[in-house]
């Protein structure tokens, strides 16, 4: 493995290690935009669903956590690609909605899987960047033989923190939950570029839940804001993606050393239509290689990438290769971009809980 270090953020190189399978995991309840038209009335559901681009959602009921999706698309993943769970030697759940504040869901999650007590397991506290954290974290514990065989369970219930009252928010954010398998490969090699500027993290945050008295908060935008639900400056988020994106895109196409014609797809974070479409003009991708489907699943945090992959390129993933870039961002401020060769997958499919 090696690194280095610039402007846009530190850019690693793995190998040794591949993308077995996906599995994405719905909740059973679709919310269609009728949905809001009480809370908000009709037409200013439409004047924002012109921008967020949001059709349709997927959300949990309350007794379903972000785990319980994870449980279930980490057994279905398990049984398709006939993995004994004994031969699982690292499990990282990355969500910024787990089932508690302690223990780390990821120990739970060891034990629904029946995953053998032999088994590294941690939780990693990220949002919109997850996933490309998430395979770097796991293909670099193969290439340093940690692990052999890893499950990355990514998602999050944004649904549980939005404030209904809030149409910026409630009308954005869907659930998902996802499990990648990732294995040693020989061949295979990935970049990365990862950074972060914690200077935004008030612009995107739920400022009560954790051990900060939040009564010491003297940022006046959430004075008369509910302190348990998501506060989102879109202004500032919207500010920071056009300036961090582009860069992200054009320097993990540069690490990766194949030019942009070289990529098969490119999968960006599905953090808002007007925005999606505003990067992939400006970062030059074409819209033929960048796949949207935030209209029908709502912006699922860190599970938007790995759901792009089980829905609208399932057919390709599932019978050829195709070399991928993958570009997270947002909460934090936290971004981060891949390169990698992604199939044929043995499994690569949605269900629902």
């Amino acid at each position: 493995m090696t690194d280095q270090s610039n402007a846009v953020g530190r850019t690693v190189q793995v190998s040794g290690a591949a993308i077995a399978g996906v599995v994405s995991c719905l909740p059973g309840r679709k919310v269609d935009n009728s949905h809001f038209d009480g809370e908000f009335g009709e037409a200013a559901v439409k004047d924002v669903v012109k921008m967020i681009g949001v059709e349709n959602r997927y959300w949990t009921d309350e007794s379903t956590s972000t785990r319980n999706l994870c449980a279930k698309a980490g057994a279905h993943l398990l049984r398709q690609l006939d993995w004994d769970p004994a031969s699982v030697d690292a499990l990282i759940f990355v969500s910024q909605t787990p089932d508690f504040r302690l223990p780390a869901s990821a120990c739970a999650l060891q034990a629904e899987l029946q995953i053998s007590p032999a088994c590294i397991a941690f939780d990693v506290n990220l949002g919109c960047s997850g996933y490309p954290y998430a395979l770097w974290l796991g293909m670099t514990m193969v290439q340093t033989g940690a692990a052999s065989r890893v499950l990355l369970a990514v998602g999050d219930t944004i649904s549980k923190i939005v404030d209904p009252k809030d149409r910026s928010t409630a009308l954005l954010f869907g659930d998902a939950g996802t499990v990648t398998a990732i294995e040693a490969s020989v061949a295979q090699k990935a970049s990365f570029v990862m950074g972060t500027d914690g200077r935004g993290a008030k612009n995107l945050i739920v400022p009560r839940g954790g051990f900060k008295d939040y009564s010491l908060c003297k940022d006046e935008r959430l004075i008369d804001k509910d302190a348990d639900c998501l506060y989102m400056d879109g202004g500032e988020i919207f500010n920071f993606t056009l300036k961090a994106v582009p860069a992200l895109v054009n320097e993990t196409i540069l690490s990766s050393g194949l030019s942009l014609d070289k990529h098969d797809g490119f999968l960006l974070h599905q953090a808002n239509m007007f925005m999606l479409r505003h990067l992939i003009k400006k970062s030059k991708l074409g819209a033929e290689k960048a796949p949207i489907n935030i209209d029908q699943y709502g912006n699922t945090s860190c599970a938007s990438i790995p759901l792009l992959m089980t829905t609208n390129l399932r057919d390709r993933l599932s019978s050829e290769s195709m070399r991928l870039g993958m570009f997270g961002f947002g909460v934090g401020y936290s971004w981060a971009g891949a390169s990698l060769d992604v199939g044929p997958l043995k499994c690569v499919e949605t269900i629902h809980s």
